[in-house]
């Protein structure tokens, strides 16, 4: 596939200890999940490929730049969107985007035609001519969001991005994000601890781990299940239908009151699960076929045992 990052030998300490340690790594373009624990090395990472931080080792090739030679002129091809709120006090909205759009190089009139169109985007209404400083957290990561698009990059990274939003201005969030993907064809790497959000957007999954990366993989061969089966949601008594299936000696686990999982071939055991949930009267709302949990491979990969003696 084609990379927006392809990045080889990439190392970086402080103080003597290492924050990223002979990294290699591709990124394809689309929407590619990073994931670590705290520490991990996932900031440090895209302060590197932004030639924010100076590097001890490293080279490769990013957005067909030279990197980091040129890490000057690709960083104009990127949009970035930091963890920490970055806006001047006593600007309005529009202004701060407007600011940001005449950094890039925009003329002042079309920088300002520019700011209002991402805040249209971003969903910023009338809000836009209020002061920055009283912004919530929702509007200023929308802001913030804004400025990392008004100058119409190729790569958008996005640090964290949902923090500190409700549910409803999170997934709002997730579907501008799949609509800068899908719709206007943008590459976006987006650093989050909040599992939900890779895989609800993310084509590519990659996880950092001690400043080493443990996984670069698609979201879906991550998903790909080591054993087949089928996953089942019901409207209640989940238990109660898995003991039913335990007695025609099936293999079942169950997640709370609505999920469970029964292993084996689909064609086979589809039938003897609609039969036993007719017997127990538990509604099925849905059955597909069954894949691993981000949730279990991200905990298995991160776990200690795993890098105790890296």
């Amino acid at each position: 596939m084609p990379s927006v990052i392809d990045i080889s030998g990439l190392t970086k300490r402080y103080a003597g200890n290492f924050a990223l340690k002979n990294v290699d790594l591709v990124i394809p373009v689309g929407v590619t999940g990073l994931l670590g624990p705290n520490g991990s090395g996932k900031s440090t990472f895209i302060k590197a490929v932004m030639g924010l931080v100076r590097v001890d080792t490293g080279s490769g090739i990013v957005l067909g730049g030279d990197w980091p030679k040129q890490v000057k002129s690709i960083r104009d091809k990127i949009g970035y969107l930091p963890e920490d709120d970055c806006y001047i006090l006593g600007l309005q909205g529009i202004e701060s985007v407007q600011m940001m759009a005449k950094l890039s190089g925009l003329p002042s009139t079309e920088a300002l035609r520019r700011a209002h169109e991402v805040l249209d985007f971003c969903d910023v209404g009338q809000e836009r001519y209020r002061n920055v400083e009283t912004y919530s957290t929702g509007m200023r990561q929308k802001l913030k969001f804004a400025q990392a698009l008004v100058h119409d990059p190729q790569l958008i990274i996005l640090d964290e991005p949902t923090t500190g939003l409700d549910p409803t201005q999170r997934e709002e969030f997730l579907d501008r994000i799949h609509a800068l993907a899908h719709r206007f064809e943008k590459s976006i790497l987006l650093s989050t601890h909040i599992l939900h959000d890779v895989q609800q957007v993310c084509d590519h999954v990659i996880i950092l781990v001690r400043g080493q990366v443990r996984l670069s993989e698609s979201l879906a061969n991550m998903q790909r299940p080591t054993q087949s089966g089928l996953q089942i949601r019901v409207v209640r008594d989940a238990v109660r239908l898995a003991e039913s299936l335990r007695r025609h000696g099936l293999m079942v686990e169950c997640s709370g009151d609505t999920e469970l999982r029964v292993q084996g071939e689909s064609a086979s055991i589809a039938k003897t699960i609609w039969a036993a949930s007719m017997n127990e009267s538990v509604l099925i709302e849905r059955m597909d076929e069954a894949r691993n949990s981000l949730e279990h491979s991200f905990l298995e990969i991160v776990s200690e045992k795993n890098y105790a003696n890296s």
